[in-house]
């Protein structure tokens, strides 16, 4: 039998993508102890693989394909195939940035600034080719962890990855630039990508993941309403294209159903109330394919 060997990030990513899976309609399992993770799916093995990793893995071929930031396929100079962006991190669904941050009283206000200092980061070679760009030479250390609290004692700034910019603040640190944006990313080996049945596997796989993560902040809406009353709710509805409207067993009702924003929906509610909507039901979505 054909199998897909797929890598699953171990680390900050682990459990978002384990919910993701799950979400998209695969459980996946994971031991105590163990990088071998099950899942109810006889074509695809699994292995738990440091995101820092894995690019090299699947260029090797140790891996068909992985999950992994995009930020380190560049920083490992790997050759594999970007699939697709699966916009999620560990906190929210999102992109991330590899921010340069200085402390709030550093005199480096641009890059410029930088030259003959220190910066600790864990993306050496990112670091380096930004500096490049900017035509400004300093001394790239390699950081292994907590690289906020490495100014100024250590390093004179630092490039550090972040979702929303608060653990920078919270250290009293202030942003300069963007050094790289990035996504969670699905890549697959170029020999795997090149063979049909595992290609055509990943990206069933694809589809199933972005729909669970389409339908992650969205919920469905199902209310019924007199045909005279419908244009009235029309006009409340924001809907992701246009509502279903379709008539009842009373032709003077008719059953209209929508998806919307989870977090509008307190505000919508009693508007739709108000337009004399009836019988309003808000349920859960588990995908959504476009």
């Amino acid at each position: 039998m054909s199998r897909l060997r797929l890598g699953i990030p171990k680390g900050s990513l682990q459990d978002a993508t384990l919910d993701l899976f799950a979400r998209a309609g695969w459980k996946i399992t994971v031991g105590s102890r163990s990088y071998v993770p099950s899942i109810d799916d006889s074509e695809i093995e699994c292995l738990l693989v440091r995101a820092q990793e894995m690019a090299r893995y699947v260029e090797t071929g140790a891996l068909d394909a992985g999950i992994t930031g995009h930020d380190w396929v560049v920083e490992t100079s790997s050759a594999v195939e970007e699939l697709a962006e699966l916009i999620y991190a560990k906190q929210r669904l999102a992109r991330v940035r590899w921010v340069l941050a200085v402390p709030e009283d550093s005199a480096i206000h641009e890059p410029r600034d930088l030259a003959g200092k220190v910066i600790a980061t864990e993306v050496v070679r990112i670091t380096e080719a930004y500096l490049a760009r900017h035509g400004v030479t300093a001394r790239v250390d390699f950081s292994w962890g907590a690289t906020e609290v490495k100014v100024p004692q250590l390093a004179d700034a630092i490039v550090e990855v972040t979702e929303t910019g608060s653990s920078l603040r919270a250290n009293r640190l202030r942003i300069i630039d963007t050094v790289l944006a990035s996504a969670t990313v699905f890549i697959m080996n170029r020999q795997a990508a090149a063979d049909a049945w595992k290609r055509e596997k990943a990206e069933n796989l694809i589809l199933m993941l972005q729909g669970a993560i389409a339908a992650a902040t969205k919920v469905g809406l199902l209310l019924n309403v007199r045909r005279d009353d419908l244009p009235r709710v029309l006009d409340v509805l924001p809907a992701l294209k246009k509502p279903t409207v379709s008539t009842l067993s009373d032709p003077d009702w008719v059953a209209v159903n929508t998806i919307i924003e989870e977090a509008v929906v307190r505000q919508i509610l009693p508007k739709l109330k108000a337009a004399n909507a009836q019988g309003i039901v808000e349920y859960p979505l588990n995908k959504i394919v476009l």
